[in-house]
């Protein structure tokens, strides 16, 4: 093989394994590198962590809605136990979502979480949250997962807020990364 057929062997492959790296890293890191820029940036309405509530305003109060979705390749059911809840400002509340594995073997999965309207996300603070880590369910398995949070008191004084009367968090569960690479085998 002469030098240039070589050298053109060569681009092609290396070619070939960077977009089979890209590839990899969009199909495996895509939720987790996106939930790290929204929780770090706030963007998409991602909503704050908190260590605890600070004492509840009183005043305002703000209707809080919960959806659940789930990814398309997750075998799970998913759903809010309680459609909405009304919080006062400052208030902690603890609500729950249910999760029900309907496959035959124990899958893992990981949600992503947003908060609409995107404005009212810096503002909407979780304390304790299932989104955080892995949850695993068994075969047929049927769990409650808690979620505590309350809207930061410092909303009432963003003027740009003042409309803002309902805030939806929604939830979607994706099977983790190392989920569904047992299931390709």
């Amino acid at each position: 093989m002469s030098r240039a057929p070589r050298r053109n062997w060569t681009v092609a492959v290396g070619l070939l394994s960077v977009v089979a790296a890209m590839a990899g890293v969009t199909y495996f890191g895509a939720v987790p590198l996106y939930r790290a820029f929204c929780q770090a940036t706030g963007y998409g309405g991602t909503t704050q962590r908190a260590q605890a509530a600070p004492a509840s305003e009183g005043g305002r109060e703000i209707t809080v809605r919960f959806n659940a979705d789930i990814a398309p390749n997750m075998p799970w059911a998913f759903q809010p136990v309680q459609r909405e809840v009304k919080v006062r400002l400052g208030e902690e509340k603890l609500i729950f979502y249910a999760a029900w594995n309907r496959a035959s073997v124990p899958v893992a999965g990981t949600a992503t979480f947003n908060v609409t309207p995107q404005k009212a996300g810096p503002y909407f603070d979780k304390v304790q949250c299932f989104c955080f880590t892995e949850q695993k369910l068994e075969p047929g398995q049927r769990v409650e997962m808690p979620v505590s949070f309350f809207i930061d008191p410092k909303i009432a004084k963003d003027r740009d807020l003042d409309d803002v009367t309902t805030i939806t968090l929604s939830y979607t569960f994706f099977p983790t990364h190392q989920q569904l690479g047992e299931r390709r085998d």
